[in-house]
């Protein structure tokens, strides 16, 4: 039944990037899955988003995504999940939280990093995967943008279980850091009452927001032009302040 679910869920696009690709790493995650992902720095950054893509992408399609996060002084970490891109194994909903786990362990423990100087961004099914991640460990940040409050919740307003999947909205009330919700008013893949339900669950203190009109799943960042950026670059410094703040 779960082999099953997942065909349903996933749909890995054949890999838009080759082993050649400048600055890919190889991050083993406790599934044992072999997990691509690239480490974009950008020289002096106080902090680091780690990114989780949506679904039907890879990394491939996010290298303009990075660049502009170097232009606000931001480091990124995007990862896969497994059997998307370059990275081995088969797409599961665990998977993909290992695969994030895998990310964080390098960001702490390789690269250094304090728990507080990681933003965790997810866009679509990846922000089920950061609300899961900053659900469990310590981020100094959430954004998620264009996601759900759980995933069959996209086709029907009641949860289906026991086999509901990533249910992001159970999962808020553990989830300790400040968080940016973003979702584009005619999304007609999520519906924009996923976006405002999420928002809602999130203490007034800790939340804050940013509404695109027009705007609908995959066009979201360059409908909003340069607001999207403008919002980014507010909740990044205002982690990097609350980082700095504290050391």
């Amino acid at each position: 039944m779960v082999g099953f679910v997942d065909r349903l869920i996933f749909f890995p696009p054949s890999s838009s990037y080759d082993e050649h690709a400048p600055g890919l790493l190889r991050l083993q995650s406790e599934a044992r899955d072999e997990i691509a992902a690239f480490h974009h720095e950008t020289p002096g950054a106080g902090i680091t988003v780690l990114f989780a893509h949506g679904n039907a992408e890879d990394l491939g399609h996010g290298t303009g995504h990075a660049e502009r996060y170097a232009q606000l002084g931001v480091s990124v970490l995007a990862f896969e999940y497994p059997g998307y891109g370059l990275s081995s194994g088969k797409p599961t909903e665990p998977g993909t939280y290992a695969a994030a786990d895998a990310a964080y362990r390098y960001l702490r423990e390789q690269v250094g990093l304090e728990s507080g100087a990681i933003i965790a961004h997810g866009r679509s099914l990846g922000g089920g995967v950061m609300v899961d991640l900053a659900s469990r460990l310590p981020v100094g940040g959430l954004i998620i943008e264009s996601s759900f409050v759980s995933v069959y919740r996209v086709v029907t307003r009641a949860p289906l279980l026991p086999v509901d999947q990533f249910k992001s909205l159970a999962k808020l009330s553990d989830v300790a850091a400040p968080a940016l919700v973003i979702h584009g008013q005619c999304d007609e893949v999520i519906a924009p009452w996923h976006g405002r339900r999420l928002f809602q669950a999130l203490p007034e203190s800790r939340r804050s927001s940013l509404w695109v009109e027009r705007a609908g799943h995959n066009d979201l960042a360059q409908v909003a032009g340069q607001s999207y950026w403008d919002a980014l670059a507010a909740f990044t410094a205002s982690v990097d302040d609350a980082l700095r703040a504290t050391s």
